[in-house]
């Protein structure tokens, strides 16, 4: 099998082939799908082999104190042969991992073959294709999460540990000084926690990465907006903890915690950094400094480790293995999410590669995983067949797939009656945000044939503002009231994206007409329970915010372009920008990634121009945007046509946001940010739109005048409601795609 290796007196990386270890009793064999380098330990370990002689006793005087002692006992010469024996040796690297059971030990009974564990340790987690890992050092990977997430599991559980050493309350505010994959992981359990957290690093792609996933606010640890955040959290008090998880010999880790720390505080030492602790700052304030000990109780004690003693839960809550449990849970429940620190995924056979290109510093990475062999065909695995890549649950890995619900209508009208020509159709919205107020309310305030009869909001206050300014008859927060409404024609829905396929479920079986901005769901269960209330309701009247579509200057311009021959290629560039610090779209854990929230519109659009719905999508991920930011998507259409949609948040300001091309058959459309368009033909004639006089126009208030004629007439939706599942479905599909690392397949249900 391989193992990656390392020469600490020459620094050599090699992938060697070694010796399949033995399954001894008392553990299992593991056969890996994932590890995680730990781009600070690991790295330190690499940089440390190859420095000099003189470099590495200096990196490490407590091997030089062990060698002096030797010295002393045992001699000079035979404390050289040693030492230099044990340098120009071959070590491991790695400690955490996620696998399957190939083989059980003795002794063993809570994992069988065939079962994911996650594992730890830096003589059992290894990176490499087998290890032997002893029972106190594996666990049981939850149904539904992925072994590339569970690789996480010995280094969330070092911040768990962390963090419980440092005893958080709920209502406490921490510090984070180190903001690399361990602090990034303590962000995320502090917040979970309850607890305000300041993120201290000095590269502001970390700070803004962990600012995504729960801190209050992140800066550089020279600045002084990091004091004044602390202080206004705090009225003045210094915060609560300070967690290091920084490395390197800078002291300005511990002088910065006693500086922001409050009378009493703790300080807890997780990664490995210089302490050397200022004695006035730390007595005057009675500082507790506590260190954190790897993943837990348990931890270099060869009894609990190698003979698998176990200590009792009534003396020692969490040990190494329930704080590793711990982690794998919080994981499954979506309580804690790593995907957005996976910065790279190399296969296995890359690694020393890898590992030159993080030294190098050619790779920049908060987490980087090994992904090894698991195709049951690949000749190394060839004795293995019964035992199928785990991230892929059998032969689907190779070709995945996402199914587009099919749309059934049941056995209820399908079409609403036409209402009296010369009755309103009446509008309720439930939710009345920015979006709901800038671009929908004021193209139906006023407008003649409809009223806006109720407006519903989670507060009060904001169905009041609603109510007076765009004047809705009444304003509620009682839902209920307006679904129970016979005179409701229609329900907008214009919430948070987390409410939307709920909310639009209830209004269908409710009986209303019901346009809900995109997206319309953020799950497969969620599209397919709203689907599910058209089937049982019998009620299809949904049409969902794709308003590009409708916007009259691309609509002239695909009249220009003609019908479409032979295969079409499409290129939509987006430039998405940053959003504001705060921004409820950040709340990926419950409001799903950027993408998921705006990429509908452009797949929608490229859909419509290219005539089809597509058959598959590929989404790559620029390195540290995996959450949805910088992120290329490829969309497979018949005939061959396929859609390029460029999804970028760290382009320039002033540049455009929108720009899109299409060829096909000799010719070509253009459309720069509608605000001009252009079509090229084959006989080299050009028609150039002239330029808009007023502001950009999307398409929403045409895709209003669509929506409205459709309630008003009970004629067909604008948009088929196969169209609108086929482009959500896509959309997630992103989201799968970036997980799995290839294409995935979308398949119609029957």
């Amino acid at each position: 099998m391989k193992q990656v290796v390392q020469n600490y007196k020459s620094g050599e990386l090699a992938l060697l082939d070694v010796p399949v270890p033995g399954c001894k009793p008392g553990g299992v064999l593991v056969r890996s799908a994932y590890s995680l380098i730990s781009t600070g330990t690991e790295l330190m370990k690499v940089s440390e082999a190859g420095m000099s002689m003189l470099g590495k006793a200096r990196s490490r005087p407590d091997q030089v104190a062990k060698v002096v002692q030797s010295v002393a006992t045992n001699g000079l010469p035979a404390t050289y042969r040693k030492v230099m024996g044990k340098l120009d040796s071959y070590t491991p690297l790695g400690y955490s991992l996620c696998g399957v059971v190939e083989q059980v030990g003795a002794g063993i009974e809570d994992v069988a073959v065939g079962d994911l564990v996650a594992c730890a340790g830096n003589e059992h987690a290894l990176h490499a294709e087998l290890n032997w890992v002893p029972r106190n050092l594996y666990a049981r990977v939850p149904d539904g999460l992925t072994p590339r997430h569970a690789a996480f599991g010995t280094v969330g559980s070092i911040a768990l540990q962390g963090v419980r050493r440092g005893e958080p309350q709920l209502g406490d505010v921490a510090l984070v000084i180190g903001l690399g994959l361990i602090g990034q992981l303590v962000v995320q359990l502090l917040a979970a926690s309850g607890v305000s957290v300041v993120g201290v690093d000095p590269d502001p792609v970390r700070c803004e990465l962990a600012t995504r996933l729960g801190a209050m606010t992140c800066g550089d640890p020279a600045s002084a907006a990091v004091a004044s955040s602390v202080a206004e959290l705090t009225g003045g008090h210094g915060v609560d903890q300070v967690y290091l998880a920084a490395g390197g010999a800078s002291n300005q880790p511990v002088e910065l915690a006693a500086r922001l720390s409050r009378d009493r505080g703790r300080v807890v030492d997780i990664g490995k950094c210089s302490l050397n602790l200022p004695w006035n700052a730390y007595y005057e304030k009675e500082l507790d400094v506590r260190f954190s000990r790897s993943y837990g109780p348990g931890r270099y004690d060869p009894e609990y480790e190698l003979e698998g003693r176990d200590y009792p839960i009534g003396y020692v809550r969490w040990t190494e293995r329930r704080n590793l449990a711990c982690i794998l849970d919080l994981l499954a429940r979506g309580r804690i999410d790593v995907e957005p620190l996976v910065s790279h995924v190399a296969d296995f056979a890359d690694a020393v590669e890898t590992y030159r290109r993080l030294e190098d510093g050619d790779l920049k990475a908060v987490a980087v995983l090994f992904r090894y062999p698991g195709d049951p065909g690949d000749p190394d695995h060839a004795d293995h067949a019964d035992h199928p890549d785990p991230d892929s649950q059998g032969a689907e890995a190779a070709v995945p797939t996402l199914t587009v619900p099919a749309v059934r209508r049941g056995a209820g009208p399908t079409r609403a009656p036409a209402r009296p020509g010369h009755a309103p159709v009446r509008l309720a919205f439930a939710g009345a945000g920015n979006y709901a107020s800038s671009m929908l309310l004021p193209h139906l305030a006023q407008r003649e044939g409809v009223e806006l009869a109720r407006v519903v909001t989670t507060t009060a206050l904001s169905a009041a503002n609603a109510q007076r300014t765009f004047g809705f008859a009444e304003a509620t927060t009682d839902l209920d009231a307006v679904l129970d409404d016979p005179t409701i024609d229609a329900v907008f829905v214009v919430t948070r994206h987390s409410s939307h396929a709920e909310l639009t479920r209830r209004a269908l079986l409710a009986g209303k007409a019901v346009f809900v901005e995109k997206p319309l769901a953020l799950t497969e269960d969620e599209l397919a329970g709203v689907l599910a209330a058209v089937e049982e309701s019998g009620n299809d009247r949904l049409q969902v915010g794709f308003n590009r579509r409708f916007a009259p200057l691309l609509r002239q311009a695909r009249q220009r372009f003609g019908a479409r021959t032979g295969p079409g290629n499409l290129r939509y560039l987006v430039n998405a920008g940053r959003l504001e610090h705060g921004s409820w779209y950040l709340q990926q854990n419950t409001q799903g990634s950027r993408f998921a929230g705006e990429g509908g519109h452009f797949i929608d659009t490229a859909s419509w121009l290219l005539g089809a719905d597509p058959l598959s999508v590929y989404a790559l991920a620029a390195p540290g945007h995996e959450d949805g930011g910088d992120l290329q998507v490829v969309l497979r259409y018949p005939g061959g046509s396929t859609a390029t949609i460029s999804y970028v948040t760290t382009g320039p300001a002033g540049f455009p946001k929108e720009t899109l091309d299409v060829v096909a058959g000799g010719r070509a459309l253009r459309l720069d940010d509608f605000v001009r368009a252009s079509v090229y033909d084959g006989r080299g004639r050009r028609w150039v739109s002239s330029r808009l006089p007023r502001a950009r126009d999307k398409g929403q208030r045409a895709e209003l005048d669509a929506f409205l004629t459709a309630v008003r007439t009970g004629g067909p939706m604008p948009v088929s409601l196969e169209s609108l599942a086929a482009t959500t479905a896509a959309t997630l599909a992103v989201r799968t795609s970036l997980v799995g690392g290839a294409p995935v397949t979308l398949a119609r249900a029957r």
